[in-house]
């Protein structure tokens, strides 16, 4: 508690981080885990030659409780930055090579409000959908404009695919058919909207089909190069209100890191 002296007398004022931890022991603030399990059988992009692909995520054990190490259990691991639930830099794209890499990113920006734009139902009836401006517009005139320095979450039920490469990546003969977004949303996103960052359930942040776009990527080359971030492969935003969470984006402390697998949590008041 804090207290100030106004008139003569005492005015005591509630501590915000005792009224948070208050809230969150009683269940009036619930914690969403928006991150997908990290193992082996966890989808990964691929890309089609002659690019380099990214490693998929493998677990070694160091010891179990054995003549290795008796009494402890641990492992070491290997993967690429952006496999699973993961952060995007903008050093990850040409168009942000000058800007902050994974370690840079200020603290204060992994903790930020969001929104969640829902086409699920446009993206069940085609997967290539792409969220365009005027959706943006359309959940403004109804749910007020997007939160200064926060994240625009982008929801299209693609995380139920999410234990299965084939479905996840949803690939055909001309390539992956994955939700994203239109290319002038992207440019607006990334130029005019005061959002540090864009979140989606897919194994990117743009479209399957973005490699064909102008231009290509737009995400990625826009929101990165504005020096802005991206979240990728999120889970459990169906859990979450189109306005009012919280969200809390961990990303490992990786120098010169172009970004990095991370827990994302979301507050909801409840």
């Amino acid at each position: 508690m804090s207290s100030h002296m106004q008139t003569g007398r005492i005015e005591i004022r509630p501590n915000a981080l005792t009224a948070l931890v208050e809230a969150l022991a009683s269940g009036a603030i619930e914690v969403i885990d928006l991150t997908q399990p990290l193992s082996g059988k966890t989808p990964i992009i691929q890309l089609p030659p002659p690019f380099a692909n990214t490693p998929g995520w493998k677990t070694h054990e160091i010891s179990h409780y054995d003549e290795r190490g008796p009494a402890w259990y641990w492992n070491w691991f290997e993967g690429g930055e952006h496999v699973g639930t993961h952060f995007d830099a903008p050093i990850h794209w040409v168009t942000g090579k000058d800007r902050h890499d994974v370690a840079q990113v200020p603290a204060g920006h992994l903790i930020a409000p969001a929104v969640v734009i829902d086409r699920v139902e446009e993206a069940r009836r085609n997967p290539d959908y792409l969220l365009t401006l005027e959706d943006v517009r359309r959940f403004e005139r109804e749910h007020g404009p997007l939160p200064r320095g926060g994240w625009l979450l982008y929801r299209t039920g693609w995380d139920e695919r999410a234990s299965d490469q084939q479905a996840f990546l949803n690939a055909d003969q001309t390539g992956p058919h994955t939700p994203g977004i239109a290319v002038d949303c992207a440019r607006w996103l990334a130029e005019e909207a005061p959002i540090i960052g864009v979140g989606v359930e897919t194994v990117g942040t743009d479209a399957g089909a973005a490699h064909s776009f102008d231009p290509p990527f737009p995400c990625h080359s826009f929101l990165l190069g504005a020096d802005k971030y991206g979240l990728t492969q999120l889970a459990n935003l169906r859990s979450l209100p189109p306005t009012g969470a919280v969200l809390i984006v961990a990303p490992l402390k990786l120098l010169e890191g172009s970004g990095s697998p991370c827990r994302a949590l979301a507050l909801v008041q409840r």
